[in-house]
Parts: C-alpha cells; structure tokens; sequence
C-alpha cells in the first residue's frame, strides 16, 4: 500500500476551502432529522465541514493526517465557542472505537489513497459506524482527464501521483460505476451520483455516494 501524504495546507489561497459545500447542507438537514448525532468528518483539511456540523448541534469528530489543518480547525473551533474533538491521524487506522458514529462524512478525502487502500479505508468506515448509521463520501471517476489524459506516474492500474501543490506526492485512486458498487458492497447504496465539476476550464468527475450500515 502506498504511504499516505497529506495536502499542504499552509499553500493553499482558494477561499472555497473555507466554504462547506453545497451538498453537505442536504446531509445536516437529513442527518439532523433522524437524530443522528455523533459525526465524523474523515479527512476534515481545514474543518469548513466540521465547523457547519458542530455549528448545528452535532457531536462532532474530525481526523486527518495534516497537521497544519487541524491546527487552522482548533483556532477556528476556539473563536466560535464550538467542541469539536480533533485528531490527527491516518484514515486508514482510525483511533475510534467500533460502531461509534450515527453518521459519517469523507468529502474528498478517500481517494487519496490506492487500490489496496481504499479497501482498507472502507473497511474503517464499516467499523466505526453503527447499524442504521450513514455516511456520504465521494470518489475520484476514471472519467475525469486527470486519469485519462494527463501524464502522472501510476501507482497501480487505478492510482495516480499528484505532482503539483498542494497536492504534490498526494496518491489518487480513480474507479467506475461497477468498481464503487463493489466497494460498498456491505452497505445499503441510497444514491450515487456521477458528476463533472468544472474550474477554470478544468474538468474534474467524482462519484457521490450515500449509504447506510445494515445488519
């Protein structure tokens, strides 16, 4: 499995990164609806999803691996009054214990991995959640020009090194349709959606993908 490597935070200007996104704010109305309270945000960077769900009453948990992150994410916490649990650590190990959460969120963070670690990330996430417990997580498509047309070194038949900042060094692991079923094989899928995102002329295709830990 290749060796996790965070963003590089501190190189980051893009003040969208301190905004939550659009579709986050479906999962705090629904999650908050059925009472779902502990939540993880899995790979938080700078914590704009963490601070929405704490903002919002939820007992909130957040993990990633740059230090530089969490650290922007406790000085946030700290000048809005919010308790907000933070770790840094590895998506791949997480240090909480079994059936944990009610709901779970990893917007844009799982893929930053291969193909033998998604498994493993997937498996974490199976772990830590409670039956009847969601997640909404997304993942890189093989559709996207990233993948397709642009010549970064292979890690595997489904993986890719970033070579710019702040994503230099940062793993990438693409799949399709068929391969997110898969993935998620021991969940209830609510909903994938396949998706192109388009930046400055840049085109970038994800899968979104809502579930539920069953029996």
């Amino acid at each position: 499995m290749v060796k996790s490597k965070e963003w590089n935070w501190s190189v980051v200007t893009d003040s969208s990164w301190n905004e939550p996104s659009g579709d986050v704010y479906y999962y705090v109305n629904r999650w908050k609806k059925k009472n779902l309270n502990s939540f993880l945000d899995l790979g938080c960077g700078l914590g704009r999803h963490s601070i929405l769900f704490a903002e919002n009453g939820f007992d909130t948990y957040s993990i990633d691996l740059s230090q530089y992150g969490i650290e922007v994410l406790d000085n946030k916490a700290s000048e809005l009054g919010l308790d907000i649990k933070t770790t840094v650590g590895d998506i791949h190990n997480l240090p909480f214990d079994a059936n944990m959460f009610d709901c779970l969120l990893a917007y844009h963070t799982i893929s930053h991995t291969d193909t033998r670690g998604i498994k493993i990330i997937i498996s974490e996430i199976n772990r830590v959640l409670k039956t009847n417990g969601e997640f909404f997580a997304t993942l890189c498509s093989k559709h996207g020009s990233a993948f397709t047309n642009k010549p970064y070194p292979r890690i595997d038949e489904n993986t890719i090194l970033r070579t710019e900042e702040p994503e230099l060094n940062v793993p990438h692991f693409y799949t399709d349709l068929d391969g997110v079923r898969n993935l998620f094989k021991d969940f209830e899928l609510i909903k994938i959606r396949h998706i192109e995102d388009i930046f400055n002329d840049t085109s970038s295709w994800h899968y979104f993908i809502h579930g539920i830990k069953r029996e």
